[in-house]
């Protein structure tokens, strides 16, 4: 990922298309852009020339431009459902940017951000660099903006991993794969699980995990015990009706977060099911959620704090020309009342 470049001019011309003018690399564009040494008379030329006739201009703010930092990081969310989450989130970045004498400065998205919002906040804010949230991350328009107008950026939480660009995240797949070994080892063999928000990588890995672990454990997945969700109270409530409703219902049902693991648990208790006497129910992410659930959730405790910590930190790197790096933290399985071994095997004292 380059950096040290700039965004589009008056006209909307960008530092890519600079560079295609003239028949070199961004990087060169870059560096005649900056004045720096080491260009060839004929290339830096060449260079201003396209510059000249794209009516091309620099973001003051571009990381290149000499005296002219801002020290300032922005970051790039959407209101999770779970407040708790972008709380913590937000904690970790302001301590990386604290210790680093760096101010943060927050864009709050909704569903219609474009590209070109993106490009407005780069351009009034002048940041330094920009963090990207789960969905955020993972949008192609929004990345590829930042790429061509060599604004440094990482990632947090995406749903796949570019190693030309800074990312941090949990390790969900892994994390998935032990709460369902964990679900299992109690016994259960038919596991329900309410998946998240399409829109979040998370969602696709902790259903991969679970579908991985119980391959590893010689079991067959059942797709009608797979239903949609969206990281959200009301969407557990409908996953646990409609696989309740089974001919064959499960024992347990994984959510794939403890919003959605909560309205599971609502669910049944509104039927007069017993949790975990006769249904388990496990969450993800170790919200306040799980604790103020009865009973309290099993769940898996991500380090969020951490890693927004670290991703603002190795942006920050990046920007002062560090190689951009990838890096996964492990989470933790927290085990609580809402599972148990099924009615089944507590009969007959296995």
């Amino acid at each position: 990922m380059e950096r040290g470049s700039a965004t589009a001019g008056r006209r909307g011309a960008t530092i890519r298309e600079v560079a295609h003018r003239a028949g070199v690399s961004i990087k060169t564009v870059s560096r005649v852009v900056n004045n720096e040494p080491n260009v060839r008379p004929e290339t830096r030329q060449s260079v201003q020339k396209a510059v000249s006739e794209l009516d091309y201009e620099p973001l003051p703010a571009a990381r290149g431009l000499a005296g002219r930092r801002t020290f300032s990081i922005g970051l790039l969310y959407e209101n999770p459902h779970e407040f708790s989450y972008i709380q913590r989130l937000l904690e970790g970045a302001y301590a990386a940017c604290e210790k680093t004498g760096h101010a943060l400065l927050l864009r709050p998205c909704t569903d219609d951000l474009t590209s070109a919002m993106v490009r407005q906040f780069v351009r009034q804010t002048r940041v330094d660099g920009v963090l990207l949230t789960a969905p955020i991350a993972d949008r192609s328009d929004v990345t590829s903006l930042l790429v061509e107008t060599g604004i440094a950026f990482a990632q947090v939480s995406p749903r796949d991993t570019n190693p030309l660009w800074t990312s941090v995240g949990p390790d969900d797949a892994e994390a998935s794969r032990a709460l369902t070994d964990y679900v299992l080892a109690l016994g259960h063999r038919r596991i329900g699980f309410v998946k998240g928000d399409p829109k979040h990588g998370a969602s696709h890995k902790r259903l991969a995990g679970h579908l991985d672990c119980l391959r590893n454990q010689g079991l067959e997945a059942d797709s009608a015990l797979i239903v949609d969700g969206n990281f959200d109270f009301d969407s557990g409530k409908r996953g646990f009706h409609a696989l309740w409703q089974l001919p064959h219902p499960p024992t347990a049902i994984i959510a794939c977060n403890d919003d959605s693991a909560a309205g599971v648990v609502v669910a049944a208790h509104e039927r007069g099911i017993g949790i975990p006497a006769t249904l388990s129910v496990a969450g993800f992410d170790d919200s306040p959620t799980a604790t103020h659930t009865w009973p309290a959730l099993t769940t898996v405790r991500q380090p969020i704090a951490a890693i927004a910590f670290r991703a603002t930190e190795l942006l920050i790197a990046n920007i002062a020309g560090e190689p951009p790096r990838q890096e996964a933290f492990d989470c933790d399985l927290v085990a609580r009342a809402s599972t148990a071994k099924p009615a089944r095997l507590v009969k007959t004292g296995s």
